[in-house]
């Protein structure tokens, strides 16, 4: 009987984090669903897959912290036996001119969107199992360069260049290593602060005139994190909707 895959999806509770996990298990994957806070969002998304037939379970863990995602890959092995996907999904963004970013907000970002995905990959690098796949999340806005974003922006280049590197590092045990750069996707983290006006200004970038849904992503990382991705590799899939 073949071995079932294991995946580990960061910042899993709600918006494009749950729509991968979701999607993972219902390509047939046992899903470590990762949360800092909302420990109800990620049980719920855990209960959704365990009705349509799949096997999940919510483990809280900081990834902006040293040990955070060392916990989860242990949670991964006592519970399933191992991992053989991750998906380095948590972050988050402080926007504001770099004339105006306040020390505390850079830190954290730096944490979580750099220093989250570089732990990320560091502790897949020695526990994944060989012929896994690592997918991280950049964002098109690393291709805009619109006033505002500069530190946000600059984490996600980061992630860009690391993801770049550890794919010719990994290429002997079969590990691809890629990331998606999302366009602005409806969900709360990118909704939140913005008025009517510019949420429909954003929506009309791209050729579509529509905002992308967790959906449109998740689908993206579930095929890179497929068997059938073997041969793409050390790339970064600006999933936007025609904006750049």
């Amino acid at each position: 009987m073949q071995q079932q895959r294991v995946a580990i999806v960061t910042g899993a509770s709600r918006g494009i984090g749950a729509a991968v996990a979701q999607q993972l298990a219902r390509d047939g994957l046992a899903v470590i669903v990762n949360y800092a806070r909302g420990r109800a969002e990620a049980e719920q998304v855990v209960a959704t897959i365990e009705r349509e037939g799949g096997r999940a379970l919510a483990v809280q863990a900081d990834i902006g912290e040293p040990a955070g995602t060392s916990t989860l890959f242990d949670a991964a092995e006592q519970a399933f036996g191992g991992a053989d996907v991750l998906v380095n999904n948590a972050g988050t963004m402080k926007l504001g001119t770099l004339a105006e970013v306040e020390d505390a907000d850079f830190d954290r970002q730096v944490a979580l969107n750099l220093g989250g995905v570089f732990r990320g990959m560091r502790e897949a690098s020695r526990r994944l199992r060989d012929g896994g796949r690592i997918v991280s999340f950049s964002s098109s806005v690393v291709g805009l360069y619109q006033p505002g974003y500069g530190v946000y922006a600059a984490t996600k280049a980061a992630v860009e260049a690391m993801t770049h590197i550890l794919a010719k590092e990994l290429g002997p045990r079969g590990i691809t290593v890629n990331a998606v750069a999302p366009g602005p996707v409806e969900t709360q983290f990118f909704i939140e602060g913005k008025s009517d006006d510019q949420i429909r200004a954003i929506a009309g970038m791209n050729p579509f005139k529509r905002l992308g849904q967790p959906e449109d992503i998740a689908r993206v990382v579930a095929f890179l994190a497929s068997p059938q991705a073997g041969w793409i590799n050390g790339q970064v899939i600006r999933a936007n909707g025609g904006v750049i």
